[in-house]
């Protein structure tokens, strides 16, 4: 690399109307409002944004159409990827992507500012965990062998799983077997780093040698003081990371909060609700 490189990572954006859907706990339009002004003020100026997933709360075309509209405020580079409060038909709908096929799952790359973005779709339709599909492993095979001089960025909503056995709360990763096989196709590579959201929180991991970056994102904060729940409060944050030849750095920017209870789920529930998750790609 020549210079560093600085992007902005948003996550699980959530948008939605609140006075309509009773599973939004906060503004998301008015809080992702708030981010872009924010993220307008960052010097030096970044190259690119992330957005990894969850983009709208229940999937549905006007949310994405919304979202479109909002983001307008912003003339950087937008990544997208997808999770599991999306559906890939009111995505390509919403966002005005052609497709021939509406449910297909929505992975890509592109080179912006000689960093090579590599995006996967971890999402399950119908599901909370994530997986790769068979198409995805055999695309991903090949795209990793281009631009080899270039370091590489992963995005995935979901973060790979730290263990290689099945944990109890398997919903908050890509599944084992999956991830185990992703670890395998990115080793040796020139991996920078990989950016998600999914589980509410911030958190950095080093898995098999890789940074995992996962952001809070802009609707809720999961509590990590609370195991015996999963108990949900008020919080958000974004992220501003920079490529330098020696790695990558992130600093986590947390907007002011009183962290209210916002809802409280069982883990039982989810337990019940994940453990159906298929896991075909072996």
């Amino acid at each position: 690399m020549s210079r560093e490189v600085t992007f902005v990572h948003l996550t699980d954006l959530h948008i939605g109307d609140p006075a309509v859907d009773d599973h939004l706990f906060s503004n998301t339009q008015e809080t992702l409002k708030q981010v872009l002004a924010l993220v307008a003020t960052i010097e030096p100026r970044p190259s690119f944004l992330v957005a990894s997933g969850d983009l709208a709360n229940r999937g549905d075309a006007e949310s994405y159409a919304i979202l479109r509209q909002i983001m307008q405020a912003t003339d950087l580079p937008v990544v997208y990827a997808i999770g599991n409060h999306d559906t890939r038909e009111g995505f390509y709908a919403g966002m005005g992507i052609e497709t021939m096929a509406t449910d297909a799952p929505y992975f890509h790359d592109r080179v912006i500012d000689g960093i090579h973005i590599v995006t996967l779709d971890s999402s399950t339709p119908g599901y909370i965990g994530g997986t790769i599909e068979e198409e995805q492993f055999d695309w991903l095979a090949g795209v990793l062998d281009t631009h080899p001089d270039l370091p590489k960025l992963i995005v995935s909503h979901h973060p790979p799983a730290l263990d290689e056995e099945p944990d109890v709360a398997h919903w908050r990763h890509i599944a084992c077997e999956h991830s185990v096989r992703l670890g395998e196709l990115l080793e040796g590579r020139d991996i920078v780093g990989i950016l998600s959201g999914h589980i509410h929180h911030d958190r950095v991991s080093v898995w098999n040698g890789v940074p995992v970056v996962v952001g809070m994102g802009q609707h809720v904060a999961t509590d990590i003081l609370r195991n015996d729940v999963l108990r949900m409060v008020r919080g958000s944050s974004f992220a501003i990371g920079t490529i330098r030849k020696s790695g990558l750095s992130v600093a986590f920017v947390p907007l002011p909060t009183d962290r209210a209870e916002l809802n409280v789920y069982p883990l039982e529930l989810l337990r019940q609700r994940a453990a159906a998750v298929p896991v075909a790609a072996e």
